[in-house]
Order: structure tokens, then sequence, then C-alpha cells
């Protein structure tokens, strides 16, 4: 397993090891002593979720407010996404910013998110299945999101906006600012 940090302070990408032979394939989707390792801090995962999503569903951009934040661990089991973060911790140097990859099935590559940074993604596949692990449990009180097309972040998501299949509660997120 390779893990590489990214410019946004603790967002690492984690490519697996994959054995294959003629029973089929295994892969470890991660270490937690290395993840440890490489973002200085101890996450304690307790929750793992599963989504389907279809082809241009946009979901997001979600974060937990404090003291329910929580870090994600996200991989693509089927499919292809375009996953995107926005840096919102006050005191970082990418506050603000955002970063994106296309994850799929076929790359082997998960993305360690630590809190502080909202979530979304694209399905850019007829259908994407998406798990992932948290470090904190889901409170629906503590939600908060922010707009998909925020005019002062300006994500590119890659595809004409009329063609996104969108929740209502996503359509009226708040502003970033």
């Amino acid at each position: 397993m390779k893990l590489t940090k990214t410019s946004f302070k603790d967002l690492v990408i984690i490519k697996h090891n994959l054995f294959e032979d003629n029973r089929g394939v295994f892969k470890e989707k991660y270490k937690i002593q290395e993840l440890e390792k490489c973002i200085n801090y101890e996450i304690n995962f307790c929750q793992q979720n599963y989504v389907k999503s279809f082809k241009n569903v946009l979901r997001g951009l979600h974060f937990q407010k404090e003291p329910y934040a929580q870090s994600k661990l996200i991989s693509v089991d089927f499919g292809k996404i375009l996953d995107v973060v926005v840096d919102i911790r006050k005191d970082s140097h990418t506050y603000g910013k955002y970063f994106k990859r296309i994850l799929d099935s076929d790359s082997n590559e998960s993305l360690f998110i630590p809190k502080g940074l909202a979530h979304g993604y694209l399905t850019l596949s007829e259908y994407a299945v998406i798990s992932y692990h948290v470090d904190n449990y889901y409170k629906p009180e503590f939600e908060e999101g922010i707009l998909y097309n925020d005019s002062s972040i300006k994500i590119d998501w890659e595809i004409d906006h009329s063609k996104l299949i969108i929740s209502e509660k996503d359509k009226n997120q708040k502003a970033f600012k």
C-alpha cells in the first residue's frame, strides 16, 4: 500500500496493493497503523456506509460540525466517480479551495478525508457503489453542507449542470461564505 499526501493537510490518496491469481483478487483497503503514521494522529473508524448512485448523480457537499465532525475513508467498489472535497478549516492554507480526483473500481485507490473538509461526488459510470468508513457517528442535527455550484469556490464538475441529478436538500445548501 502506498500513501500519498496531497497539498491539503492530512488529505491522503491510498494506492492499494492488489493480489490476483486464478481464484480472483485480494486487496488491502487500509492498514490503520500506516495511515496514522502518515497523518500523525489516531483514527478510530466506528461506522461503515454503503451508497449506490446512478450516472450523473451529484451528492454533496456534506460535512458534520463539531463535536461530531467526521474523517472519511472513501472507496469505490464498483464504477467511477469524480470525488471532490472543499477545505473549510479556517486556519488552513487551502481554506476555501477544492481538491478533486477520479476514483474508480479499477484504479485501486481510496481517499482519506480528514475532519474539516466538506465532501461530495459525481457518479460518472452507469452506476457506482461507494463504501466509506467514518470515525464519528452520523448526527443529523450536526449535518451541514455547501452548495455544489457555489460561486466563490467555482468547482469544475466537468459536466453540463442541466444533466445533474441532485436532491432538493443539496440544491438548497448554504453558500460557502
